[in-house]
């Protein structure tokens, strides 16, 4: 089986979180921006509104204080000389013109060169008024220094308190303005937040859109690979099983056969030989290698493919299999057996009897124990067999030095095509557990004829 080759999904995952981030970082710095600029613009018209309206308040309180200055100059009845007031005047004067100064430097809105000309000629054309009037004074001729008070001088006074005026209730508005602007500006600036909220919301989920289809793509590759490693193995696994069972019936009838004659016929020869001659010690003594060799034969063909299962049965095959496994010097093993034994079909048996083989090889070859125990038990719905020792430990997430874990992907494959299960486990007292479980197949039902 063979599964196409797809590009990996990191580079348009990288993608996508670089471009959310460029969103956030843009989205960030425009937001912070805009209200840095929002905030030193109100911070700095408000600072200048109000600068410029304390001045044009002062302005407007020396313009007042001329106009109760003439008036108190008409309402005098004492002989005293309108001269009197010059000095109050000139201060009046000179307070005005700061004001105006500072005022013109402080302005939201300045007026155009035009507005600027007419009120500077207004100013000066008042004080103009003021100085004829009191040179009209001290040349004695105060009625009529007062008559130009009245009919001149009030009225100029009066044209430039409604200028001021209409000049402050402009400020009045476009400090209104201004503060309409400011909102305009955070209105816009929220919008921007929502946009930039929403445009990194929608490339968040056209990302986890991505990676979902991308998991659930390798996750079905991972399927389909785990199905067909699994199909290799079992087809290994049966093909392995059919070879040694080939290979194990050319040695038992073949080589068995002829190691069977050879040892007749030395047999015969033997038996020719006149008693005590040295050619009947050497036959016989070749007669011996004969038949060692024959049994060497037979039980590696039991060991390839045990024929013992299909007469005797799995248990009785284990107890075979253990015993030509207790040698000197050989790792002692403790087997226990419970249970009444079912009927076992021939296939089950076999892989069965494989973990058992491969479990208590890897005892042997890599644990470092002397003792292993091995437990059989028929169940009423099952059959379990335990191998455990205590030796260094074995799991199949952690095999011992040496182990390549092959052996272990065999002996899960092989309980899963007899519908098993297997565990590898720590026990308390240490080494290593495997627990293998096989359900008691359902008998078939007869159709009835």
């Amino acid at each position: 089986m063979t599964i196409p080759r797809r590009p990996s999904p990191t580079p348009g995952l990288l993608t996508g979180l670089l471009i959310t981030l460029a969103a956030v970082v843009a989205s960030g710095i425009y937001v912070t921006w805009q209200i840095s600029h929002v905030r030193a613009l109100q911070t700095d018209i408000a600072d200048r509104h109000r600068r410029d309206s304390l001045q044009l308040l002062r302005i407007q309180n020396d313009l007042n204080s001329v106009g109760l200055a003439m008036r108190d100059m008409l309402d005098n009845d004492d002989d005293y000389p309108l001269t009197a007031w010059q000095a109050q005047f000139e201060r009046i004067r000179t307070d005005l013109d700061d004001a105006m100064r500072r005022q013109e430097a402080v302005a939201v809105l300045p007026p155009s060169p035009e507005q600027r000309q007419l009120l500077a000629s207004a100013i000066a054309q008042f004080w103009e008024a003021a100085d004829r009037i009191f040179e009209l004074a001290r040349g004695g001729r105060e009625p009529e220094a007062r008559e130009q008070i009245r009919l001149s001088l009030q009225a100029r006074q009066a044209a430039l308190a409604t200028a001021v005026a209409r000049q402050l209730v402009q400020n009045y508005e476009a400090e209104e303005e201004t503060a309409r602007r400011v909102q305009t500006i955070y209105s816009e600036v929220q919008q921007q937040v929502y946009w930039s909220a929403a445009a990194v919301a929608i490339t968040i989920l056209l990302t986890s859109l991505y990676l979902i289809r991308s998991n659930r793509r390798l996750f079905s590759e991972m399927t389909a690979l785990s199905e067909a490693r699994r199909d290799v193995a079992q087809r290994l696994i049966t093909t392995r099983e059919a070879t040694f069972g080939e290979i194990a019936r050319e040695l038992h009838d073949d080589l068995g056969q002829v190691l069977t004659a050879l040892g007749l016929m030395i047999a015969r020869a033997v038996r020719h030989v006149p008693s005590g001659s040295p050619l009947q010690s050497e036959l016989r003594e070749i007669g011996g290698i004969a038949q060692s060799a024959l049994d060497n034969v037979r039980g590696l063909s039991q060991t390839l493919h045990p024929s013992i299962l299909q007469d005797a049965g799995l248990e009785e095959t284990i107890e075979w299999y253990l015993s030509t496994a207790r040698r000197p010097g050989a790792m002692e093993v403790v087997y226990e057996r419970h249970g009444t034994p079912w009927p076992l079909e021939n296939d089950v048996a076999i892989h069965i009897y494989r973990v058992l083989q491969e479990a208590l090889t890897n005892v042997s070859r890599h644990s470092g124990a002397d003792r292993a125990w091995v437990r059989l038990s028929f169940e009423p719905a099952s059959l379990s067999l335990e191998i455990e020792d205590r030796g260094r430990g074995f799991t199949a997430n952690r095999p011992r030095a040496g182990g390549d874990g092959l052996g272990v992907v065999t002996m899960r494959e092989r309980a899963s095509l007899i519908g098993g299960s297997i565990a590898f486990s720590n026990p308390a007292a240490g080494g290593t557990l495997v627990r293998l479980v096989v359900p008691k197949p359902v008998p078939k039902r007869t159709a009835d004829l």
